[in-house]
């Protein structure tokens, strides 16, 4: 998928990707090995974009909306919620009944997660920020996410400066992991 230079156009093309990423494992019969390996594809994909987020994104919201506060932390509360489906789905085979189970919960909370972003923050995030510094953004949030986790850790920070700290390491030693394993990343 081709990302855009601002933050929001690479949050956009994210969130496309990551609905693609719901409709083929959904349309997968999760008795297939095929599921496991996109299903980790998808994990990896949505723990990358919400280190990224946490780090660079909601400082900004935080600091340049009236209500950026609120929205942020309302984004991270989400991120949370999606981060703890993932480890659940994580640790079930994918055949499992509860496998399905899980991933009707996370498209839900996905698909809400992906409206509220693109409904609310980007718009007042677009009217308060230059082109300029969007794309300063979108650069930090690109290069976030290749140093990024690729395995949901619910209980890493959310917020910089730890999460600045936290993530680049975590998400070497989940990277050599996955190498080790196979699993995509």
């Amino acid at each position: 998928m081709i990302h855009g230079s601002s933050v929001i156009a690479e949050m956009r093309a994210d969130h496309r990707e990551t609905e693609q990423l719901l409709a083929r494992l959904e349309a997968l019969p999760c008795q297939e090995l095929q599921c496991r390996a996109l299903a980790d594809e998808l994990t990896a994909h949505l723990v990358r974009a919400a280190v990224a987020e946490e780090t660079h994104l909601y400082p900004v919201v935080r600091e340049r909306l009236a209500n950026g506060r609120e929205l942020a932390d309302e984004e991270v509360s989400a991120q949370t919620r999606i981060e703890k489906i993932l480890k659940e789905m994580d640790d079930l085979e994918a055949d499992d009944p509860r496998f399905a189970e899980e991933l009707g919960r996370l498209k839900t909370v996905v698909s809400a997660h992906i409206r509220d972003e693109e409904v609310r923050l980007f718009p007042e995030l677009a009217r308060v920020c230059s082109e300029e510094e969007l794309n300063t953004l979108g650069r930090f949030v690109r290069r976030t996410k290749e140093t990024a986790p690729t395995r949901p850790h619910p209980s890493l920070p959310t917020s910089p400066p730890a999460i600045k700290v936290v993530a680049p390491g975590v998400g070497f030693v989940d990277r050599l992991r996955d190498t080790l394993s196979g699993r995509p990343h």
